[in-house]
């Protein structure tokens, strides 16, 4: 069997005001072409299929057409829910898509059965079986106690999700007789996985990762997510596929990717990395301006449409129109700078050298070193900071006031006890 491991589509979001409309649709094309020529039997899609929970009618249109566009293949089709995603918005079709061989599991089931399947060879025989599991909200498995600490209930949630797939694992088991592999999925964070600015921290309530060791032993782990696709702790069958396009600028040292995962009766035998080609060019850029102008100039002109920048500006100089002389730079040409920030130099930081402690800085050297870590580039930051530092020597004044005065009345004391 082979089955096709993708996750956090993210359909319908919006990247610094632009859409993604174009290049997730060029992305679902690409897929459904992959199937036949790929052999796929099976297609896993391991959570947060749309950005939020009420997606813009075009990210529906897109998620409709695939999974109506997957029936000419005869490929089985499973959606998992994430936590982006909307549990109402997903059950609403879950009866429907079923009959075209489609199965939806937004979230945890009462009834065990329904995140366990079959999956069919092209023989239609049992190759393998799913024990489906969607991003787990802590409601959904444990019931608070009054006067549970942070810890217990940590470890009381971690107890609760090793024993959730303890159950599927056991119902996938029991599903056939025939020793077929077990396929597990998930949609959440593991102790070691590496995320990117995108990925917003759902964790499952107090639990701040899941220990990959508790997974059962199935043959595969299909899991969604984190957007970096990666190995966790170090196995080849537990794997987060990533995303398939970049859905934050830091995401572009990090290939884009689908999985296939091939299995004979005996277990997971492969596992192929298939690259997703680029849909829209991103580029990030770093350096002063004239290190910037001369990276622009090596970009590679796109065929069509344009490209999108990220512009970091190095440079300890108050630039008032650092925006208009980033523009210069891409004028006629088809960039786009979508992110533009401007950064100080390591010399500006608030650091000390080996020698130096804090006893012999004063409390104004102490303000003036984080103040330099911040950027007030604008007339009104400008502003904002003299106001701040006004405040500050305000404050300071106070407290010497009143650090004074105990030492003014002590000494009030002392001079009449010598006077007796």
């Amino acid at each position: 069997m082979r089955i096709l491991h993708t996750s956090d589509w993210h359909l319908g979001q919006s990247f610094y005001g632009k859409s993604r409309a174009p290049e997730h649709r060029a992305f679902l094309n690409w897929l459904l072409e992959q199937i036949p020529l790929q052999q796929i039997d099976a297609v896993i899609v391991a959570g947060d299929i749309f950005d939020t929970s009420a997606p813009p009618s075009y990210a529906r249109e897109l998620y409709n057409h695939f999974v109506v566009n997957m029936q000419q293949y005869h490929c089985q089709l499973f959606v998992l829910g994430g936590n982006h995603d909307s549990v109402a918005m997903l059950s609403e079709s879950q009866e429907l898509l079923a009959c075209i061989g489609t199965q939806v599991v937004p979230s945890v089931q009462t009834d065990i059965s329904k995140q366990v399947f079959a999956l069919y060879d092209a023989d239609g025989q049992i190759g393998a079986v799913l024990g489906a599991v969607p991003y787990l909200r802590p409601r959904e498995l444990i019931t608070s106690e009054a006067g549970e600490d942070g810890s217990r209930k940590q470890r009381k949630l971690g107890e609760a999700i090793k024993a959730h797939y303890e159950a599927i694992f056991a119902a996938a088991r029991a599903l056939t007789d025939a020793p077929v592999p077990v396929i597990l999925t998930g949609h959440l964070t593991t102790v070691g996985a590496s995320s990117s600015e995108s990925v917003r921290d759902i964790y499952i309530g107090t639990l701040d990762a899941f220990n990959a060791h508790a997974f059962p032993q199935a043959d595969y782990i299909a899991l969604g997510h984190i957007h970096r696709a990666q190995k966790v702790a170090k196995s080849e069958h537990i794997r987060y596929s990533g995303s398939p396009i970049c859905l934050s600028f830091d995401e572009l040292s990090s290939p884009k990717q689908v999985l296939i995962a091939e299995f004979d009766p005996h277990g997971l035998t492969q596992v192929t990395e298939l690259a997703v080609p680029t849909f829209q060019p991103l580029v990030s850029l770093n350096g002063d301006l004239e290190t910037i102008a001369t990276q622009i100039d090596a970009i590679p002109l796109p065929d069509n449409g344009t490209v999108w920048l990220s512009v970091t500006v190095e440079s300890q100089e108050y630039l008032s129109d650092l925006q208009s002389r980033v523009q210069a730079l891409v004028e006629g040409r088809p960039f786009e700078v979508l992110q533009l920030k401007r950064l100080r130099q390591q010399s500006q930081m608030m650091t000390a050298t080996a020698q130096e402690t804090l006893s012999e800085l004063s409390v104004e050297d102490v303000f003036a070193r984080r103040v330099a870590l911040a950027q007030f580039d604008s007339p009104a930051e400008q502003l904002r900071l003299e106001r701040m530092k006004q405040m500050y020597q305000a404050v300071v004044a106070q407290v010497q006031q009143q650090d004074e005065t105990p030492r003014q009345q002590e000494a009030v004391e002392h001079d009449g006890e010598r006077s007796l």
